[in-house]
């Protein structure tokens, strides 16, 4: 039981539930996003989204989110795969800065320690921190099918 339910606050720590739900309504793998383009985690924050691989079927990016820093606000509009390699903590905001999920709040024996795989729907934007000493890194595998 502890699993599930620290797979669902690592699923909210990771997206804008709101934003997502939006993005399976509107049906993003097929073409159509409900957020602007220039949101794009590659185009916002090539900083910390490289594409390592990209074809018709899939885009795969590697995502660096280095120790004591902030993401700008950004989206995800297509469904993915994420394979969590590092983590520490996260903290995740929406649009307007406020606060969606903290992983400090949780007790350390109910986060899941890397390498670890979530789905993700999409994410609408919010903005990342990463208030640890050590890297996230994630590799996301996004779905254009």
């Amino acid at each position: 039981m502890k699993t599930i339910a620290l797979r669902v606050c690592l699923v909210a720590a990771l997206m804008v539930v709101v934003g997502s739900a939006q993005a399976q309504n509107n049906n993003p793998s097929k073409g159509v996003c409900p957020w602007p383009g220039n949101l794009d985690g590659v185009k916002v924050a090539p900083e910390t989204h490289k594409v390592i691989f990209e074809n018709e079927h899939v885009r795969v990016l590697e995502v660096t989110i280095p120790p004591n820093s902030k993401e700008p606000v950004h989206t995800h509009c297509l469904p993915s795969t994420l394979y969590i390699q590092q983590i520490g903590d996260i903290i995740v905001r929406d649009p307007d800065g406020k606060l969606v999920f903290d992983s400090r709040q949780m007790k350390e024996s109910e986060k899941q320690k890397a390498p670890f795989v979530l789905w993700n729907p999409g994410e609408g934007p919010h903005s990342d921190e990463n208030p640890s000493d050590v890297p996230i890194k994630i590799i996301q595998i996004e779905n254009k099918d």
